[in-house]
């Protein structure tokens, strides 16, 4: 099943690709925000996420991934959201532009999470009742 908002969803691609490219154009500013104690290194941790975004991207704009690549955008923010935390507490002594945007990011991060879920489509099915 596609998703039954395809801008929507090609927007979302367009962002989680962009996200997953930085995560190899600029590594060391991923490895800063993620969890020190995650093993087994957070160089790991970012090249792996930003394949992860590449791929979640990739599926959003391929009309019969969408629906499925919405609904992985969703469990993968939710996956990463961990990192934001962490990245807001590490930053809490840096100057006080660098802590906004810190403090966006979280709020931020459930707006993106309710947009895949939105780009995802509806998730009643109907039940049809015999003739009689």
């Amino acid at each position: 099943m596609t998703s039954p908002r395809p801008g929507l969803a090609i927007g979302l691609g367009i962002g989680i690709t962009a996200a997953g490219i930085a995560h190899f154009i600029n590594p060391s500013f991923f490895d800063e925000i993620v969890p020190p104690w995650l093993p087994p290194s957070p160089r790991f941790w970012t090249l792996a996420s930003g394949v992860a975004e590449l791929v979640v991207g990739a599926m959003l704009f391929v009309p019969r991934w969408r629906r499925r690549g919405a609904i992985a955008l969703a469990v993968l923010l939710v996956s990463v959201y961990p990192a934001n935390l962490y990245m807001t507490w590490d930053w809490r002594n840096r100057t006080a532009s660098e802590q906004v945007v810190s403090w966006v990011r979280l709020p931020l991060q459930f707006v993106m999470i309710a947009l895949a879920y939105r780009a995802s489509g509806p998730w009643r099915r109907r039940i049809t009742m015999p003739a009689t």
